[in-house]
C-alpha cells in the first residue's frame, strides 16, 4: 500500500496517511499506472488529483496547487516530505548540540539553568526526538557548577539515576543550595556578633582609659 506521511511538515503539526487511494485500485493507477506507457484516464486523474487536494493542509496545497496530475501532485508532496524531514532532523542535531554544550555558571540561578535545560528538552521532544529521562538528570548532575559536589555526588553514588525524574534531582539540588546558604548565613551572623562585641569592648576600654 503506497502511503504518504506529512507529520510536521513545514513546521506544521498534523499527521497524515492517505489510504484511500490505494484502496481504490482504479484511481490509485492515475499515481502509480500499471502500464506506464498507457495514458491516463483524464476523468480517473481528475478524480485522483481531487482526492490528494482533500487530504492536505492549506499551506501544502498552495505549494502544489499548479500540478495538473495526481501523479505530479503525488510526487511533490512526497518531496516536500523528504525535505521536512532533512530539516527536522537538521533542527533536532541542532539542539542536541545546545542541549550537551549547556552548562550552569556559578552566577546562575538554578531556576534559570533548569528552565533553559528544559526548554531545550520540550523542543527537542516536539519534533519527535526521545530523550530519556535518566538522561537529562546525569546532564544535569554534570553540569552544574562545583558548588553543588555534594549533593551531585551523594545523587550518583546512593540515588537511582536510572529511575530518577528531573524535578527530583532538581529538588535535590534546591534543598541542598538552601541548607548552604543557611549555613553562610549562620556564619555571617556569628561573625557580625562578633564585631559588636568588639566595638562595645574597644568602647569600653576607652571609658576606662578617659577615667
Amino acid at each position: 500500500m503506497s502511503t504518504v506521511d506529512l507529520n510536521k511538515v513545514n513546521g506544521g503539526s498534523f499527521g497524515l496517511t492517505y489510504p484511500m487511494l490505494a484502496r481504490a485500485q482504479v484511481v490509485w493507477g492515475a499515481v502509480e499506472p500499471s502500464d506506464p506507457k498507457k495514458a491516463v484516464d483524464e476523468k480517473t486523474d481528475n478524480i485522483a488529483l481531487a482526492m490528494v487536494y482533500q487530504g492536505i493542509p492549506e499551506d501544502i496545497l498552495l505549494s502544489i496547487a499548479e500540478k495538473k496530475t495526481a501523479k505530479g501532485a503525488w510526487e511533490a508532496i512526497k518531496t516536500l516530505c523528504q525535505g521536512a524531514e532533512k530539516v527536522k532532523q537538521a533542527r533536532v542535531q541542532t539542539l542536541k548540540a545546545e542541549f550537551e554544550a549547556l552548562c550552569m555558571k556559578d552566577s546562575d540561578q538554578l531556576d534559570d539553568f533548569y528552565m533553559k535545560l528544559n526548554g531545550l528538552v520540550t523542543n527537542i521532544r516536539a519534533l519527535g526526538e526521545e530523550m530519556q529521562e535518566s538522561y537529562i538528570v546525569k546532564k544535569m548532575l554534570r553540569a552544574v557548577p562545583s558548588r553543588f559536589l555534594q549533593i551531585t555526588s551523594i545523587l550518583e553514588q546512593f540515588g537511582n539515576l536510572d529511575t530518577m525524574i528531573v524535578e527530583e534531582a532538581v529538588g535535590s539540588l534546591k534543598a541542598h543550595e538552601e541548607r548552604v546558604k543557611g549555613k553562610v548565613d549562620s556564619s555571617e551572623g556569628k561573625l557580625m556578633l562578633t564585631e559588636e562585641e568588639w566595638q562595645k569592648r574597644e568602647a569600653g576600654e576607652g571609658k576606662l582609659l578617659l577615667t
